[in-house]
């Protein structure tokens, strides 16, 4: 059983609303969630019918139980907690009843993150999580590219790799759109590398980009979606979120990745309610003074000791154990299930 918290709903504009809708809805039809119980005021800006309706727009055949409560429609706090515990753990109860089946690796949705990246991430570790990208994508599998800042600079070569020309155009449209937003903020994609990046090599956002880019592989692009809409095409999709580690991973989820890879250089703790994060260190250094968040480390490749193809290989093998259950994330062991939704208005 997870707790998913937030601070939105209300107080913002209504596209916020509507937005916080589709993630939520997301999070409900992903296939790692049993089903979901839902508190509501009852007043806000995100009403139920709203959130209903984004339900239903990304599965209209939703068979799991979604148990809604409205707190201003219910009466006392110790009324309604005792109408919630009673008929939630109800349904917990049938929940724990199912039990784990064998699927084959083209069920498996890969979300990819990078956070605290450093001057070997775009040599190891994110080369790495293209290659398994790439593996999945050949396996009818799929993958999620987000962090639109950080693809800034790179933006012809996925516009060349995209199988539709509308999607192309999409995907220019929603990188212009989401960079004059910034500008009109006073800053700019310019600004998206962090003193950390700055410090350990990655000094411009081109430099920061090429290397994030290379966690998409090479496969041909299917699909790219905008913040909030779900997967819906197998093979590599574009997501578009901002580069912060826990909003885009958030995201990720919301979309329908049932697991994230997630490459550091620096040390980045984090982790998700509902779906495992794997820590992906870009050396070694880094795995051996954070051995508590890092799960696996691909210092071998710099060293020469490993190629990325063998990398790769070592990565998946690793993804399999997370997702059949026999080994548990570092994220998870420390209970980092981090929730933050990305808000692009403001607050009214």
């Amino acid at each position: 059983m997870r707790f998913i918290t937030h601070p939105g709903g209300c107080g913002g504009i209504r596209q916020d609303a509507e937005s916080l809708a589709k993630l939520l809805a997301g999070y409900v039809n992903n296939p790692n969630v049993a089903g979901v119980t839902v508190l509501s005021l009852g007043c806000q800006n995100l009403q139920i019918t709203t959130f209903k309706a984004a339900l239903h727009a990304i599965n209209p055949h939703l068979e799991k139980p979604v148990l809604i409560y409205e707190q201003q429609q219910m009466g006392t706090v110790d009324e309604m907690l005792s109408t919630i515990i009673k008929t939630s753990f109800s349904a917990i109860k049938e929940a724990n009843t199912v039990r784990r089946k064998p699927a084959p690796l083209s069920k498996l949705r890969i979300g990819l993150e990078c956070g605290g990246s450093d001057g070997f991430s775009g040599i190891s570790a994110n080369p790495t999580l293209g290659m398994v990208s790439d593996m999945l994508v050949a396996l009818n599998g799929t993958a999620i590219l987000a962090e639109f800042p950080e693809l800034c600079g790179v933006e012809q070569e996925l516009v060349n790799r995209c199988v539709h020309e509308d999607d192309a155009e999409k995907f220019l449209k929603l990188m212009k759109d989401f960079e004059n937003s910034v500008i009109n903020a006073g800053s700019g994609f310019d600004m998206n590398p962090s003193p950390g990046n700055i410090k350990d090599g990655l000094i411009t956002d081109a430099m920061k980009s090429a290397g994030a880019a290379k966690k998409g592989g090479a496969s041909p692009v299917e699909a790219v979606l905008d913040y909030g809409e779900y997967l819906s095409k197998p093979g590599l999709n574009l997501l578009c979120t901002p580069g912060n580690d826990v909003e885009s991973t958030t995201a990720l989820v919301g979309a329908g990745a049932n697991l994230v890879l997630f490459t550091t250089g620096l040390g980045t703790p984090t982790g998700n309610p509902i779906a495992p994060v794997i820590k992906v260190a870009s050396n070694t250094e880094l795995a051996d003074k954070m051995s508590d968040i890092i799960d696996i480390e691909t210092g071998a490749v710099i060293r020469g000791e490993k190629t990325i193809q063998e990398m790769a290989e070592e990565l998946l093998d690793f993804i399999i154990k997370v997702a059949s259950g026999t080994v548990v994330t570092k994220a998870k062991l420390l209970g980092q299930h981090d929730f933050i939704p990305w808000k692009r208005g403001v607050s009214l």
